[in-house]
């Protein structure tokens, strides 16, 4: 049976709006494919490079911009933003590749990791969690990574990359500590992947590691959603439900 036969959203009201940022790579094309195929929501908000309104985290006013053509769209169907995935990332392209040693370290680099990785989630943060539904379960998850836990590095490295994580990190606990404030059963989230065969960790996937499909992955995180409560909001957890270190 599939993962989308089994995938269950039942803690979120039916016939509201969902919305996947980064909607155009390979984790967020399947927790689309995922949301729309459950049937749970009235429409699934899309926004990445290549959606229309277009969403691009080095063009920021572009964050704006599809926040409120989110907001446009609920008033239209008068329905409330239940849930937001935030699936954007970046750790390597054509020109850079993650840092082994302190004498690789190049501030282009590490400036577009934090643009990426954490700037430009701060600013989805701003613009969309406000957007939430003010009663009820509602949840802004976005994907952080293992490698972003300072208590749990042991291998160094991957400067710019785990900084950045690092950083998304603090910017998801205060935002959640805020959020209580007005939402008080909004949840928001950091959530790591785990070891996904795309473009972003295929290349650095090592034998012995539990690889897993987009489809897989997204399936994975979408249940961590579903039995998260506000309680628990302002952490950080992986693909499996494990709660993990700062």
């Amino acid at each position: 049976m599939s993962e989308q036969n089994t995938l269950s959203l039942e803690t979120f009201p039916e016939n509201q709006i969902a919305i996947v940022i980064g909607a155009t790579g390979g984790i967020g094309r399947a927790f689309v494919t995922h949301l729309k195929v459950s049937g749970h929501f009235a429409r699934v908000l899309e926004y990445g490079r290549k959606t229309e309104p277009g969403l691009d985290f080095e063009n920021v006013e572009t964050v704006a911009r599809c926040a409120e053509d989110a907001r446009r769209q609920s008033a239209d169907l008068g329905c409330d933003i239940v849930l937001i995935i935030d699936a954007t990332g970046y750790l390597h392209d054509e020109v850079f590749q993650p840092e082994k040693s302190l004498k690789q370290i190049d501030a282009d680099y590490m400036a577009k990791q934090f643009q990426i990785n954490a700037i430009g989630p701060a600013l989805l943060m701003k613009h969309f969690c406000p957007l939430l539904a003010r009663n009820g379960k509602s949840v802004f998850a976005t994907l952080s990574a293992k490698v972003g836990s300072i208590g749990d590095n042991r291998m160094g490295g991957w400067y710019g990359y785990r900084a950045a994580k690092a950083a998304l990190n603090q910017l998801v606990k205060c935002s959640a500590i805020e959020l209580a404030r007005s939402k008080r059963d909004a949840v928001c989230i950091a959530l790591h992947p785990g070891t996904v065969d795309t473009g972003l960790s295929g290349p650095f996937a090592k034998s012995g590691l539990n690889v897993q499909s987009p489809e897989q992955a997204s399936a994975n995180m979408l249940a961590v959603i579903n039995n998260l409560a506000a309680d628990k909001s302002g952490g950080f957890f992986a693909y499996d439900g494990q709660e993990l270190p700062w």
